[in-house]
Formats: structure tokens, C-alpha cells, sequence
């Protein structure tokens, strides 16, 4: 299943950068998604960029009985993103994978920064796969609900800290 995500930021590709790779902001979403449950986030410089890495323990409240079989009454949600060097206009782009610890759900994919008129555009363009022969569809589309839910938060404490 696809899952794309267009939010226009009143902030340069650059400024949205620095605040998507500060570990204090990765902190306060990893606390905003999980409702005071157990996480970790650590953020590395690369040669070129740097690389966001965060694990969330969420309920797994919502999600179909045959998806909740396979991690029980919680999600250990591991997520990484990978940025390169800036483009020439100020762009970036992140290799986006998501994965949960003992299920065969993953979100594949990339997160561009571009520029966009005095802002800029945060582009996600991601695959959502549940490989679970017959219900995969419906694992899916019980796991882009709270996906979106948890970008809906981020792109709003992106919003907020940017002032703007």
C-alpha cells in the first residue's frame, strides 16, 4: 500500500533539515507518539548527512487480532532515516525504513526536503507492506491510520518549533 504525504513548512529545506536531525526534537516526538511509553532516539552525523534513528513502544490497540498474534499487546516500532548531502537548491533527501520488531510489517521508502516558494515542501513517498499471505491487505490499512497519525504530530511539532 502505498503511502505519500505532501506538507508545505514556512521554513527553508535547510532549517527543516536542522530541526528533523536535532535530538532534542527527535525526543519530543518520540514522547508526543507514544502516549509516555518506553523510547530511544539518537541522531549520528554521516559523511554526508545524518542518520535519525528511533524505537517507539506503542499499544497495539486497533490493529486486526491476526497482527496483534504476532506482537501482542504492544509495537516496538523501529524507525530510521538516512539523509544525504544537500542538493544544489538546498534539497535533501532520506531513505525512510520503518519496521516492527517481530512482524512482518515495514514502511519503506524516502522523505525529500525541497524547496517550495519561501518554504519549503516535506515529501514522504513510502510502500506500506504487511507480507501475511490473505490479511496483509488489511493489516495495511489498519497500519496507515496511526502512521498518519504520527506524521500529523510530527509535521505539527515541525510547525510549532519553526515558529511559524
Amino acid at each position: 500500500m502505498r503511502l505519500t504525504r505532501r506538507e508545505q513548512l514556512d521554513a527553508t529545506p535547510e532549517e527543516v533539515y536542522a530541526l528533523l536531525t536535532d535530538r532534542g526534537f527527535q525526543e519530543a516526538k518520540c514522547e508526543a507518539t507514544t502516549g509516555g511509553g518506553a523510547w530511544s532516539a539518537d541522531v549520528t552525523q554521516s559523511a554526508v548527512g545524518h542518520r535519525v534513528a528511533t524505537t517507539r513502544e506503542l499499544p497495539a490497540d486497533g490493529l486486526p487480532d491476526v497482527a496483534r498474534s504476532f506482537v501482542g499487546a504492544t509495537l516496538t516500532v523501529i524507525e530510521s532515516y538516512d539523509w544525504g548531502a544537500p542538493a544544489a537548491d538546498g534539497s535533501r533527501e532520506a531513505v525512510v525504513d520503518l519496521h516492527v520488531k517481530g512482524a512482518p510489517l515495514t514502511l519503506k521508502g524516502t522523505l525529500r526536503l525541497e524547496p517550495d516558494g519561501s518554504g519549503s515542501a516535506e515529501v514522504l513517498d513510502t510502500e506500506l507492506k504487511a507480507n501475511v499471505p490473505f490479511v496483509g491487505g488489511k493489516i495495511e490499512k489498519a497500519a496507515a491510520d496511526p502512521i498518519n497519525a504520527a506524521v500529523d504530530v510530527e509535521v505539527g511539532l515541525l510547525r510549532e518549533r519553526l515558529g511559524r
